[in-house]
Order: C-alpha cells, then structure tokens, then sequence
C-alpha cells in the first residue's frame, strides 16, 4: 500500500519514508510512524510522518 492517503497511515504503522535528504536518490529508510504531519486528507508525494526515532519525511510504502 502506498502512503498517498492520510487514513491508511496511522501511529505505530511501520512504513518506509524517504528522507529529504534522500529524494534524489529515492532511498527508504524503515521505521514506526509516531506523529502524521500531514494535515491534508491525501499528498501525491505521500503522507509527512515523524518516525519514533525523530525522522521525518514523506511515506511511500506501508508495511504490515
């Protein structure tokens, strides 16, 4: 599932996000979502979200 839409990405979520710093290069990096930053219901770059370990960027895939 992609990480487009607000509903389908909740706290405690283990997603893959890219970085801003990561955005040429496209990779993921893992984690667990802590806040949603996002305040719109969908984003075509992907859902903004804060991981557990402070990180935060846009979600692209979500995992189960």
């Amino acid at each position: 599932m992609n990480g487009t839409k607000r509903a389908d990405v909740r706290p405690g979520s283990r997603v893959s996000i890219v970085l801003k710093a990561d955005q040429q290069s496209g990779k993921l990096t893992e984690g667990i979502v802590k806040d949603i930053l996002t305040k719109s219901p969908s984003h075509p770059h992907g859902i903004k979200v804060r991981l557990k370990d402070g990180q935060i960027g846009r979600v692209k895939e979500i995992r189960s």
